[in-house]
Order: C-alpha cells, then structure tokens, then sequence
C-alpha cells in the first residue's frame, strides 16, 4: 500500500499517550507499549531500534517522511501505523471508537473497574485486615479539633502505606460523613481542565458510588465540558487507591471524583471548537455553592504526592543521600508554604522554583484549602520511597485540615 492511500490520521500520525517498560524476551531487550486506558487487553512489544521510530511519531510530520529519515521499509512502517492504530495507541477514529466502547461499559456497570487497588487482597476482608494491621503500627494523631480534610498519597501501598494510615487514623472512629470529595491527580490523561466523574469506582472492598445529586448539579451548571474527558479516570489511579481506606473507616460512602490539573500550567483555549474545559478555580466555586445547596457533611482528601526525582524521571544521576537531604529540605520548605494555608503563596513558591522536584499534586493539594477554608493546617508525617540503586525516589506526606 502506498503511503497516499493511507486514512487521514495515519497520513500525518500522532502518538496518543502510552506507557513504555523495559522487557526481555529470550535474553533479548524489548520495549512493551500499552495504552494507559486499556482500551483494549494487548500490550504491543517491540525492539528498541523499533521504538525509536515510534518516538519519531509527532503529529506535525507526515509518515512518509518519518519512514524515510530513520530509513524504515515503507511497507513496514505501515504495517507498524496500523498496529499502534489497531491498539488505540495513536489519535483517530479508531481510538475514539474504543473509547466510546470502554466509557459505554463502565456506564453500563455504573462503575470503573478494580485495577491499582487490587494488590491490596482477594477479598474484603483480606483487604480490611491489612489495612488494621497498618493502622495498629500507626501513631494516633490525636487531634482535639474535627479533621475535615486530608492530604494522603497516591503511592502503591507497599511504599505510601505509612503516610495513608497517619492520615486516615484521624478518620478511624469518626461518624461517617453524607459524602467524600476526592481530588484526584491527572497523570496520563488528555484533560487540561478539572475532571469530573459521572461514573462510580471499585475496589476488592466494594463500590463507592457518587453523589447522584451533587454531581448532577455540577453537570447542569458546568455542561459537557466538566466530563469531556471521562476517559481521563479510566487510566487513573489517584482517586482508586483511596476508596479502600475510605471504605474500611466509613463503609461505601458516596464520593464526587474529580481530577485537578496542575495551576502551573496554562489551560489550552479550545472554545472556538466548543470544547469548553472547567477551570479549577471555576469548578471549586461552583462545588462549594452545590454543597452549601444540598446541605450534610462533607470530607476532602487531597491525593497528593510530592517529589520525584531520579534517573526514572529524567535526572542524569542515581539518588545519592545529599540528593535525599536536598528533596526533603526542599520538600519541607514548600510543605511549610502549604501549611500557611494560603494557596497563592504556595503557588507561587512553587512557580518560583519551577516545580525543580517535580511535585505531582500542586493542584489538588491547593483546591483542598480553597474547598475547605480550614482554620488550620497539620503536619502528621513526611516520608520517602526510594530504590536500593536510587533510580528512583518519590516523596510523600500525610497532613490534616482542621
């Protein structure tokens, strides 16, 4: 097939997202490649020599172009555009069909799938006695003042499991509220505004549902833009990882999901395509307002981690223990921003050292005080994960808003 006879969208391809590991296959190195959504089951590997064409793949450069300058066979670069099509890795018809599929099937469950929670046990209650065995090693806080709001991470258990027990031991034995907010973080998705889900989320525990009624005020209020990209939380794992421990403290609490981007970066301006996205400022205005409207007591966790740093996330070196002592001294520096609750001055510090440790959650942890307007501000734990060969360290913290 010659490259003019290619669809549109493969004519001038463009990479969607995707998730890249390492991988060997009889002594040999191969890259593994997989939609992050999980439009479909298949996890496309290929030689590294492969993968470095793929890269090629721009959105601004037509196919045969690429095929000529990394010199590919033209009729194997487009059987490789076809594969990367037929798997939802690249924009097009063929990945919107495959979204429209997978967001109908969640619709018809009412519920997004078990997926980063699932290592925590088979069943409920192997779930719940793991989480109490974290909670009889964790301090209680002991605060004298009701916590409204927590900032916990999005680790995998095994690493965060220490900051999710500090953090939700204040919740242990409280009254279990009409609802939870849960700001969420926007690792792989294509949304630039906040993120709202109309659909609930599961666990090995059980299903969260969301609070029909709020919800459907902020989508009347707000209209498509606010869950134009719903697909966004079928990849993500910050608002999941939170539901068991939700669930243990205060059973299948009704949450409203929402996924916060990052205040350091500009939203796009789309309206000419009427694709309208919802600011953060915009969307926590309007929340407050429905809350105040529907009355009861609401919680707000914050899923946040901080620092990332490493050769995982493009620094040249190894983490050494000065580079450990240097993210914390600057972790604490800006946690004490934070802390003075006052989010345009955290913000700020923040734009001033240009995000230099790579923090994930300035925006959730900032929609946290603008949703709460809490009188104070604790720190309860800080920690950090890292590798035996420092490729990788990330740091997180348990906070309470009172």
């Amino acid at each position: 097939m010659p490259f003019s006879d290619l669809p549109e969208h493969l004519l001038m391809p463009a990479l969607r997202k995707f998730q890249a590991w390492p991988v060997k296959q009889k002594d040999q190195q191969y890259v593994a490649l997989r939609d992050p959504y999980m439009l479909t089951k298949e996890t496309m590997v290929v030689p590294p020599n492969i993968f470095a064409v793929i890269q090629r793949i721009d959105g601004d450069t037509m196919a045969e172009e690429i095929a000529k300058a990394t010199k590919a066979p033209p009729d194997k670069f487009i059987d490789l555009l076809k594969k990367l099509d037929s798997v939802g890795l690249l924009w097009g018809p063929t990945a919107t069909k495959l979204e429209n599929e997978t967001l109908q099937k969640y619709r018809d469950s009412g519920t997004f799938p078990i997926r980063s929670s699932g290592p925590l046990g088979e069943t409920a209650d192997d779930c719940k006695a793991q989480i109490e065995n974290w909670f009889e090693q964790t301090e209680d806080p002991e605060f004298e003042k009701p916590v409204l709001g927590i900032v916990a991470p999005h680790l995998d258990y095994d690493r965060g499991w220490p900051n999710y027990a500090s953090a939700y031991y204040a919740w242990k034995n409280r009254t279990t509220p009409d609802r939870v907010v849960i700001l969420g973080t926007n690792h792989f998705g294509e949304g630039d505004g906040a993120v709202l889900s109309t659909i609930g989320f599961s666990s090995p525990i059980g299903t969260c549902p969301i609070d029909e009624e709020v919800v459907g005020k902020l989508v009347d209020r707000f209209g498509d833009g606010v869950v134009k990209d719903l697909i966004d939380h079928a990849a993500e794992h910050s608002i999941e990882l939170h539901l068991p421990w939700l669930q243990y403290c205060f059973g299948e609490v009704p949450i409203i999901a929402v996924l916060i981007p990052n205040p350091l970066i500009e939203m796009i301006d789309d309206a000419e395509e009427g694709n309208i996205r919802t600011s953060t400022d915009e969307f926590i205005s309007t929340l407050k307002e429905v809350l105040d409207e529907v009355g009861g007591t609401t919680f707000v966790v914050a899923s946040a981690d901080l620092s990332h740093v490493g050769q995982q996330f493009g620094e040249p070196r190894p983490v050494d223990e000065q580079r450990k002592f240097d993210v914390e001294r600057h972790d604490r520096e800006m946690m004490t921003k934070y802390i003075g609750n006052d989010t345009e001055e955290f913000i700020s510090a923040m734009k001033w050292h240009n995000n230099s440790t790579q923090w994930c959650s300035i925006g959730n942890m900032s929609a946290a005080i603008q949703l709460l307007n809490p009188n104070e501000i604790e720190l309860i734990d800080y920690r950090q994960a890292c590798d035996d060969k420092g490729i990788a360290l990330v740091s997180s913290c348990a906070m309470a808003l009172l």
